[in-house]
């Protein structure tokens, strides 16, 4: 009997060592959920259904916010599983300050998808403080209320409504304690938003971002690096980030109104990976560490000295780089290129996926520095697209790659073949554009 008893005990140790073991083996592999904007200023990117299916089948994304209703979005969406926030435009807000126009809005952008789309926000405008526009500032909490009935009225219940704030509404961020909302807007904008949000159960949506508030000196604090910190004496809390200490900042100037009570959500944060000769710290290391680091935090459940033990939803700007953006910083925040490509890895690729930290633009073959690539212009219809791609088909040769098993075959649009075929035309001719 003892020595039945002691098989049954090794074999109990046994299973609870393989068991911790196993815990620590997923973990160890386990990829992170993040949420992404997915912007589209650009005249390059895919379409909305071949990304929905990239983010769903080949990354951890779990959430995504566009800054608009676009209804190709949302109908790509659907049955996806990835929840969705959507955005009222600016100009949009004064009107549905009143009941009938948000109706009318929701009618319109809302009621169609859901719920086979998992629209679970609308966010009404974006960084409307920082447009200093009175009216549209007089009228945000009005629209939000008035958005808010709207859904009920419809007979939806778990769609939030908030709006998202630059960290220009804070007159007072360093150090994190002493965070307070601008004089004038506090009571008057923010104290009736902040009752909004705690009875309707609602986040306050803030993009902080360190990239806009570093210095040299501050640099490594900013990216998540080894640093001295930041020490508030009046908490007695030590920051080693700044994304920690913006955050602190807000809550500080949240707990001031009465309000430390309201969730908050991180609606954009992020960190260019290439820019202009003038901005060192601006390039793909930089981006890697800060971007990185911000999903290892976030997903780690730490919260801030403040808010011990709290997870943020975050939303990292951007899914995609996109060209018609002004700046060469502005262009290249995006995780992806638009073809599907990671410019870095940030832990978010399905089924042990990894990149390596490849450029963020396209680069040359070291052979040919001088190598041009022949892309079809935004403004040409598929029309005459697909006449250009017939001809080079006819001078050209078969093109057997963007034939149907081709490795070029997809995306399959006539965008993409003519833009083959157009290229390997021009590559094979001596790059010569007058036979274009």
């Amino acid at each position: 009997m003892a020595a039945y008893c002691n098989s049954i005990a090794k074999l109990f140790k046994l299973l609870i060592f393989f068991t911790i073991c196993s815990l620590f083996v997923h973990r160890s592999t386990a990829a992170y959920s993040i949420g992404v904007n997915y912007g589209t200023v650009a005249d390059n990117l895919p379409p909305p259904a071949q990304v929905a299916a990239f983010i769903k089948d080949q990354t951890t994304i779990n959430k995504i916010k566009i800054f608009d209703a676009n209804p190709d979005i949302l109908r790509a969406f659907a049955n996806s599983g990835i929840a969705v926030t959507v955005t009222v435009g600016n100009g949009d807000i004064p009107a549905i300050a009143k009941l009938p126009a948000a109706q009318s809005w929701v009618a319109n952008n809302i009621s169609p998808f859901y719920p086979q789309t998992k629209i679970d926000r609308i966010a009404v405008g974006n960084e409307i403080m920082a447009t200093s526009d009175k009216n549209l500032i007089a009228h945000l909490v009005p629209a939000m209320k008035s958005l808010h009935s709207a859904l009920k009225l419809s007979g939806i219940t778990d769609i939030q409504v908030s709006t998202p704030h630059s960290m220009g509404i804070l007159s007072l961020s360093d150090p994190p304690s002493t965070g307070r909302f601008r004089r004038g807007y506090d009571r008057v904008i923010f104290a009736p938003m902040l009752e909004f949000h705690r009875r309707t159960k609602s986040p306050f949506m803030i993009c902080p971002y360190p990239y806009f508030g570093f210095v040299p000196k501050t640099l490594n604090y900013a990216l998540f690096k080894p640093n001295h910190g930041v020490f508030d004496k009046a908490t007695g809390k030590n920051y080693t980030n700044m994304f920690d200490g913006q955050m602190d900042a807000v809550y500080s100037a949240m707990k001031k109104l009465g309000y430390g009570d309201v969730d908050i959500i991180v609606a954009e944060t992020g960190w260019p990976s290439a820019g202009d000769p003038n901005q060192p710290a601006v390039n793909l290391e930089n981006a890697v560490s800060y971007n990185r680091n911000l999903v290892k935090h976030v997903n780690s459940g730490r919260g801030t000295p403040l808010m011990p033990n709290r997870t943020f939803e975050t939303y990292i700007f951007s899914l995609f780089n996109e060209d018609l953006k002004p700046t060469t910083s502005e262009r290249n925040f995006g995780l992806f290129r638009p073809n599907f490509t990671a410019v870095y890895d940030v832990g978010i690729l399905r089924n042990g996926q990894r990149v390596g930290s490849t450029p963020a633009t396209p680069t040359a073959p070291a052979s040919d520095p001088n190598k041009k690539w022949c892309v079809p212009k935004a403004a040409v219809s598929d029309a005459a697209l697909q006449a250009k791609h017939r001809l080079r088909m006819r001078l050209g040769g078969g093109l057997h790659a963007i034939q149907c098993g081709g490795p070029c075959f997809e995306p399959n649009t006539v965008r993409s073949h003519a833009a083959y075929a157009m290229n390997a035309y021009y590559q094979a001719n001596g790059r010569e554009q007058f036979r274009l």
